[in-house]
């Protein structure tokens, strides 16, 4: 395995894999010699995904879906253990923003929503995806967060609750798995050039935030073999505003 393939023969699932952050970190995953799987509503994009992918050398498996049909995480964990008999790496990046109003704003419909595909959708991954990454050498989970997950903000609703929430899941996650190779971490982006960063801030310049392929490195280095914390929140901004480009997060 050469320096610039780290995740040579690993097999890694990533959710919300169409675009975005997502969609970055499958084709940095392929780059360095994964085969991922990836998860989206859209089979046109997945399909765009694949072509890209195909420019490393690497097979995709392509699973269009949405992530709150719960039946169907299981059915991907089935499908996993069938043919690959494990999974390295697992990436809850799916998500969505919601109607950003106050509390007693928010109707009943939308939050149910929002806490469905935020918060549900990843317990039923860890649910799904427990024994395959415990038969991993180096299993790697990582759930992607957001600062107001852990910093209160007016108006940020069912977002932020259905993130903190996460968090705790996350956390809780991390100390069951002390007993096996299973790393479970957290990633906060922060500001990055998505589309639902600009459905949060329409009023923002998408040039003054990040491209999304910034942080590329940072999960790399989560989902490594080499990666050795767990229960970890990695804050994007502070590591980037540090200089950090490589590992010993």
């Amino acid at each position: 395995m050469t320096p610039q393939k780290r995740l040579e023969g690993r097999v890694a699932l990533i959710t919300g894999a169409s675009r975005g952050i997502g969609r970055s970190v499958a084709k940095h995953f392929a780059e360095h010699g994964a085969h991922v799987i990836v998860t989206a509503r859209s089979q046109g994009a997945l399909e765009i995904l694949d072509d890209e992918l195909r420019e490393f050398g690497t097979s995709a498996t392509l699973v269009p879906c949405d992530m709150t049909d719960f039946d169907i995480i299981d059915h991907i964990g089935t499908e996993i253990q069938n043919r690959f008999k494990k999974l390295d790496i697992l990436v809850g990046n799916a998500g969505i923003l919601g109607d950003l109003a106050p509390l007693a704003q928010v109707t009943p419909k939308d939050w149910q929503r929002v806490m469905d595909n935020n918060l549900t959708a990843n317990w039923r991954l860890i649910r799904a995806m427990n024994s395959v990454l415990r038969a991993s050498d180096a299993g790697r989970a990582i759930f992607v967060s957001s600062s107001v997950g852990h910093q209160a903000r007016a108006g940020w609703s069912s977002y932020a609750v259905s993130k903190a929430a996460l968090e705790m899941t996350a956390g809780i996650y991390s100390e069951e798995c002390k007993d096996s190779n299973v790393l479970v971490n957290m990633i906060n982006p922060g500001g990055a050039r998505t589309a639902m960063r600009a459905d949060a801030m329409p009023r923002e310049a998408p040039e003054d935030v990040k491209a999304p392929e910034t942080i590329n490195h940072l999960f790399l280095e989560l989902a490594s073999p080499a990666y050795t914390k767990t229960g970890q929140m990695v804050e994007a901004e502070q590591e980037l505003a540090m200089g950090h480009t490589g590992y010993n997060l």
